[in-house]
C-alpha cells in the first residue's frame, strides 16, 4: 500500500494517474480539498480512502501504523511562489515533511518527498543537486526557503540517501486548473489565445535577455510521473535529485508551440513585470540531470513541443483530466 500527499493537486494527482495505469490502487489519499476545484481530478482514480491532512499529521503524530504500507509518496505543499505568511510555509512545508520523514525513517518505509527549483534563487551558485552546494543556495522567496530548509534538515542528519527528494522544475501539464495565479504559462497562454487570439509575456528587465527570452526548463507531468514511480521501485536508490529535462526553453519558444497546438498565428505583446516580482524573478533554470542519470533512472523526455500539443489537444481543448 502506499500513502500519496497532495493527492488532488498536479503532480499528486497524476501519480496516482500513473500508479492506476500499473493496475495499482491500494493507494490512501491525502489532501485538503476545501472549497476548491481541485477534487475533480480525483473523479477518475482508484484509490482506497481519503484523509484530510490534518487528520493524516495526528495519525502519524499519535504512531499509528497502516497496514502493508510501503512508502509515502509527499507531494503535499503550499506551492505558491508568492505566498507571504512565512509562518504557514514553515509548518506547512517544513514541519509536516520532517515528521512525515522522521516516521517513515523509523518504520524503513520509502519516503519520496517534493523539493523545488525555487531553491537555487537566483541560479548564481548554478543548478547542480550537488550537496556540498545546497547549504551555500539562496532562495528568492520564502516558497523556496521553507523547501531548502527540509533539505537541509535532511543533510544535516545524513538521512539524504535513506530518502528521495526531487528538485521540481516548471512543472506543467493537466490538472493544474485549480492552481489560479499558480497555473502553468501553458494553460494561460491557451486561455488567452482563445479569449483574444494573442498572448502576452513579461518584458525582460535584465539587459541581458530579450523580451521572451527568458528561460526555464520546463517538463511534462507525465514525464515527472515515470520517473517517479521508477524511483519508487528502487528502494536503494536515495538522494536528493533535480527532476527537469536538462534544457531550458524560452517563454517564445512555449508560446509559439501554444500557437501551433492550436493551428493560430504567433501574435505576441510584451508587458511591464510587476515591480514587486523583479527581485525574485528567474531569468534562467536549467537542471543539471547527471546525478539522477548515475543511479540508472531512464531519463526520457517528450519534447517541449510535443508535450504542448498532448497537452492542449487531449486535456485543455476537451476539460479532460488525466
Amino acid at each position: 500500500m502506499y500513502i500519496v500527499t497532495g493527492a488532488a493537486g498536479l503532480i499528486g494527482s497524476a501519480f496516482i494517474a500513473e500508479l492506476n495505469s500499473r493496475s495499482i490502487s491500494d493507494i490512501i489519499i491525502v489532501d485538503e480539498l476545501g472549497d476548491s476545484e481541485k477534487w475533480k481530478n480525483l473523479k477518475n482514480k482508484s484509490f482506497l480512502d481519503y484523509l484530510h491532512k490534518d487528520a493524516f499529521l495526528k495519525k502519524i503524530q499519535s504512531g499509528q501504523t497502516f497496514k502493508g504500507l510501503k512508502a509515502i509518496v509527499h507531494m503535499g505543499a503550499c506551492s505558491s511562489t508568492t505566498e507571504r505568511d512565512v509562518d504557514y510555509l514553515m509548518q506547512n512545508n517544513y514541519h509536516y515533511t520532517r515528521e512525515l520523514c522522521s516516521y517513515a525513517l523509523k518504520r524503513k518505509l520509502r519516503f519520496i518527498y517534493a523539493s523545488s527549483a525555487a531553491t537555487y534563487g537566483d541560479g548564481a551558485k548554478g543548478y547542480a543537486d550537488d550537496d556540498a552546494i545546497s547549504p551555500t543556495l539562496e532562495p528568492l522567496n520564502p516558497y523556496g526557503f521553507s523547501k531548502q530548509l527540509f533539505d537541509l534538515w535532511a543533510l544535516r542528519e545524513r538521512v539524504q540517501r535513506k530518502i528521495v527528494g526531487l528538485k521540481f522544475f516548471n512543472v506543467f501539464g493537466p490538472n493544474e486548473k485549480h492552481k489560479g495565479e499558480m497555473r502553468s504559462m501553458v494553460m494561460k497562454a491557451h486561455e488567452q489565445i482563445k479569449a483574444t487570439g494573442k498572448l502576452r509575456l513579461f518584458r525582460s528587465h535584465d539587459a541581458r535577455y530579450a523580451d521572451g527570452e527568458q528561460k526555464r526548463d520546463f517538463i511534462y507531468v507525465k514525464d515527472c510521473t515515470k520517473i517517479m514511480h521508477w524511483l519508487l521501485s528502487k528502494p536503494k536508490v536515495g538522494g536528493i535529485f533535480n527532476l527537469g529535462t536538462g534544457q531550458a526553453h524560452s517563454w517564445n519558444e512555449l508560446a509559439r508551440a501554444v500557437f501551433a497546438a492550436l493551428g493560430v498565428n504567433p501574435e505576441i505583446e510584451y508587458i511591464d513585470m510587476p515591480v514587486e516580482l523583479r527581485s525574485q524573478y528567474q531569468y534562467f533554470t536549467e537542471a543539471k540531470m547527471q546525478k539522477l542519470k548515475a543511479t540508472g533512472c531512464p531519463l526520457k523526455f517528450t519534447s517541449l513541443e510535443d508535450s504542448i500539443l498532448d497537452y492542449v489537444k487531449s486535456y485543455l481543448e476537451t476539460g479532460a483530466v488525466l
